[in-house]
């Protein structure tokens, strides 16, 4: 790890005006500073800033601090009773430890977990860019088939973001110049393209202070998981949803999926196929078909083409009591 001036803010405003990389819990930025992937001059301590609560909003929402931790979240009661689809990704992510550490507004930055990225030795147009992508044509296996272009083929890794897409999250930020930003959580990330070092709408210096929920969606909502072990590993598929049925059709969808693409994977297709249609097999093979139409694996990812299908197929089999 190289040397860095530390700082410490007592508040949103002072962090921004510290200039620097913001620091909370530090459970992905520490690693990458230890392989010298990130190699920030200046860290600017957040931990201590009055962001870690969880409010009631009039309408009916909830308003979340960045910094209230990844396990408190899980376990707020109101999590729990109006968006357990959040509540069960969050418990799905790393560890208790790192859950217990690991801040509501890092999760959404953390970075790719890609083999090639944290090889310092191979090419990777998102930690060098203009280097290449090693990943192409490499070992592939838990990467994207979704979104990819020749440059960068990584996923992103958080559940919590996953699910935070399927209720339509807003991210909240404060900027060097004292305004505030709402960002959508669909608008939040960005596509490769051949800038896939450009991860998300964030400026320098510009810091998340709150996300925000709306009301509780209707019906049932559900989020699953598949991966190689039970525990602390990324997911292969997984998918984010709430849906409500009425009169035997299904009046409302919000589908995301992790482990597919660069970023929390939504498409507006995959659940415009769903509305007004009675829950069938045939109907939600339309669906992964929607999805799928513009998947392309890359050698040993193949196989979560056929993965997703049936794990999107399972999971409106659950959401729908077809």
């Amino acid at each position: 790890m190289k040397t860095f001036e530390y700082a410490k803010a007592d508040s949103p405003e002072a962090a921004v005006a510290a200039g620097g990389r913001f620091i909370a819990g530090g459970t992905n930025l520490l690693d990458l500073m230890k392989l010298q992937i990130e190699t920030p001059e200046k860290l600017v301590d957040i931990s201590r800033l009055d962001l870690a609560t969880i409010e009631e909003r009039g309408d009916g929402g909830l308003t979340i601090g960045a910094l209230v931790p990844n396990s408190d979240l899980a376990a707020d009661p109101r999590i729990i009773k109006g968006y357990p689809v959040l509540s069960r990704a969050l418990l799905a992510g790393a560890s208790g430890q790192l859950r217990n550490k690991a801040s509501t507004g890092g999760n959404l930055l953390q970075r790719t977990r890609c083999y090639y990225f944290y090889d310092t030795a191979m090419p990777c147009n998102k930690r060098a860019p203009g280097s290449g992508c090693a990943a192409i044509g490499g070992f592939n296996r838990i990467l994207a088939i979704l979104g990819t272009s020749e440059h960068c083929i990584a996923t992103h890794p958080s559940d919590m973001a996953v699910a935070m897409r399927a209720l339509d999250a807003v991210i909240v930020t404060l900027q060097p110049g004292g305004d505030r930003r709402r960002i959508p959580i669909g608008d939040f990330y960005c596509l490769p393209g051949d800038t896939p070092h450009i991860e998300t709408v964030i400026h320098p210096g510009e810091l998340i202070t709150h996300i925000e929920l709306p009301p509780p969606p209707e019906g049932t909502q559900l989020y699953r998981k598949v991966r190689d072990r039970a525990s602390y590993a990324f997911a292969l598929v997984s998918v984010a949803g709430t849906v409500s049925v009425e009169d035997g059709k299904i009046a409302s969808a919000a589908l995301a999926f992790g482990g597919l693409g660069p970023m929390p994977w939504r498409d507006p297709a995959v659940e415009a196929s769903l509305i007004g249609q009675a829950p069938s097999t045939a109907v939600f093979e339309a669906a992964a078909d929607a999805l799928l139409a513009d998947a392309k694996g890359y050698g040993s990812n193949d196989f979560k083409i056929p993965l997703t299908r049936r794990t999107l197929i399972a999971c409106l089999r659950d959401l729908t009591a077809e």
